[in-house]
């Protein structure tokens, strides 16, 4: 699966013309094809400086905002769509920021590796962690604070009475509807409150 997949599957999730917030930007390419194909608008928040940097270079407005300290900056509902692709993992505080999302989009959409695909799940077996495309650094050197499964996010999501429109894998560049627990090395949720 390539990033140009993910994010050829999250612009399609994305109505034409909404206001996007895109948490954890990166380089600000994804709202940049929003912006571009789908005709959005928004922000990106960013972290790391040389990614707040390549988003303004895009043309991205974008925040240099830590997101362990929250969105209390946004008002309710003040986006149509909220994203989190890649960055749950990398979270400390991955519940509040999940409701966090839900509060100030009308829609949130997030994407994560899916630790419970096949292959991570007989690496666990024959008693390693998995290096994979999606998860490619060794248990002593990852960014990922934390891994998550399909189903995890499921419970996450019901305990905090968020209810999923959509949810399907993604692996080899196609989508996974049936057992994406297990067949997909990626986890993709559109969801909103209540």
């Amino acid at each position: 699966m390539s990033d140009k997949t993910l994010m050829q599957s999250i612009a399609r999730m994305v109505p034409t013309g909404s206001r996007v917030l895109d948490l954890g930007c990166g380089d600000g390419a994804l709202l940049e094809l929003l912006r571009r194909e789908r005709g959005c608008s928004g922000y990106g928040v960013e972290i790391a400086d040389a990614n707040v940097l390549a988003s303004a270079r895009r043309g991205v407005d974008v925040i240099q905002l830590n997101l362990d300290e929250g969105l209390a900056m946004f008002d309710d509902n003040s986006f149509d769509v909220v994203l989190q692709i890649d960055t749950l993992q990398h979270l400390r505080n991955t519940e509040t920021m999940l409701v966090e999302t839900a509060r100030v989009g009308r829609v949130g959409i997030v994407a994560f590796p899916n630790f419970a695909h096949w292959p991570n799940r007989l690496a666990v077996l024959r008693g390693r962690m998995p290096v994979t495309k999606r998860l490619p650094y060794q248990w002593y050197d990852t960014p990922n604070i934390r891994v998550g499964t399909f189903k995890d996010f499921e419970v996450l999501a019901t305990r905090n009475q968020l209810s999923i429109l959509d949810a399907f894998g993604l692996q080899d560049g196609r989508e996974v509807r049936w057992r994406p627990n297990a067949m997909a090395s990626t986890a993709v949720f559109r969801f909103q409150r209540g």
